[in-house]
């Protein structure tokens, strides 16, 4: 049997995928017991598919199993896997980076997206206007989990000014690689292919790109791709779930669904790495404590008289600061809950075993 085009040769497969000393070390309980490491490629509901030294293996997960999603197995996980006739992933590694969003249900949990990430690839469509707010929320989510953000913009062939749409972006994405591109012409993807560093996962709405972009950096048709709707540019969820992919030349890939709501959860940190320019403003204020709103010398009102600062894009930073801010505190509330919950639990038990002490003398 021929080797899958999508799987590096059996002897650089680990490593290609970014298997390191550090993780033999964390392994080495593991392969004492006779357990062989793992990547996690995909989940499906009580099983996944895993890529291992020896090829593909598709796995039971239900010995890793939870019931909080921030602690599922993910794509993106390195495991250890029980080899055999019915193969099953025993323990998850350690994991060096998250990316996390809210649950779309509000609650205090967070949602994993993908797991040991290098880089996040964040896609916006030239084709369909520039959301400023969707880009920001996505980096903050990319700078909060560790990764190194990229922006890939798609369909530079069809976009009306790619000048002036190239400027917003650059507008709220300091810091963050910016790369225009087109799969239909190939123009830019050798670039962003040069960005891309370790593992990288594509986050962006559906329509903009993703699939498509994926399959030009794969170099061959890997992923679905659909049409988008011309009346307004939405694409349908060509990707229906989440996928790591080898890349040719090393490293992985991994396409996730569109994403419609990108609720952040304890993400202050990236919050301020994306609103550097405010911050870095407001470390001038007059007062420590500044809200930016009446107070004298208040140098971020001060920029935004003087044309500096886009008030739009404070109210967009208060708004983000707010919503993280927020989550963190219920998810703050929602752990003391259950180590409140566990501390009774042991109560209880502790005084079931006295009273079962008394009744024997």
């Amino acid at each position: 049997m021929q080797p899958s085009p999508d799987f590096p040769t059996p002897s650089s497969r680990l490593s290609a995928l970014g298997w390191d000393d550090a993780r033999a070390a964390q392994f080495a309980e593991h392969a004492a017991a006779g357990l062989v490491p793992a990547r996690v490629s995909r989940v499906d509901r009580g099983r996944c598919d895993t890529i291992t030294e020896a090829g593909p293996v598709r796995a039971s997960s239900k010995a890793v199993a939870s019931d909080d999603p921030e602690h599922m197995v993910c794509t993106g996980d390195w495991a250890a896997l029980r080899p055999g006739p019915e193969p099953e992933l025993v323990a998850l590694l350690p994991r060096r980076s998250a990316i996390t969003r809210a649950t779309a249900d509000r609650t205090s949990r967070q949602q994993v997206l993908a797991v040991n990430i290098d880089t996040v690839v964040i896609v916006v469509s030239l084709a369909m206007p520039i959301r400023s707010g969707r880009i920001e929320r996505l980096l903050a989510l990319a700078w909060s989990s560790g990764a190194r953000p990229v922006v890939a913009l798609t369909k530079v062939d069809l976009a009306d000014d790619p000048t002036m749409e190239l400027a917003i972006v650059e507008a709220v994405a300091a810091g963050a690689d910016i790369v225009t591109t087109s799969a239909a012409t190939g123009e830019g993807i050798d670039l962003l292919a040069e960005c891309i560093t370790g593992t990288a996962v594509l986050l962006g709405p559906s329509g903009a790109g993703k699939s498509t972009l994926a399959n030009a950096l794969l170099g061959h048709d890997h992923m679905g791709t659909n049409e988008v709707r011309r009346a307004d540019g939405k694409g349908r969820h060509t990707t229906v779930h989440r996928e790591l992919v080898p890349l040719p030349g090393g490293g992985a890939l991994i396409d996730t669904p569109g994403l419609r709501g990108i609720g952040i959860q304890d993400a202050t940190d990236g919050v301020e790495q994306v609103f550097s320019d405010i911050e870095e403003r407001a470390s001038s204020c007059s007062f420590r404590d500044c809200t930016h709103r009446s107070e004298p010398g208040c140098a971020v009102l001060a920029a935004i008289a003087a044309g500096e600062l886009d008030a739009r894009r404070l109210d967009r930073y208060r708004k983000l600061l707010r919503e993280s801010e927020w989550a963190a505190s219920r998810g703050g509330s929602r752990k003391s809950r259950k180590r409140s919950k566990q501390r009774k639990a042991i109560a209880r038990d502790i005084r079931a075993l006295y009273r079962f002490r008394d009744q024997q003398r």
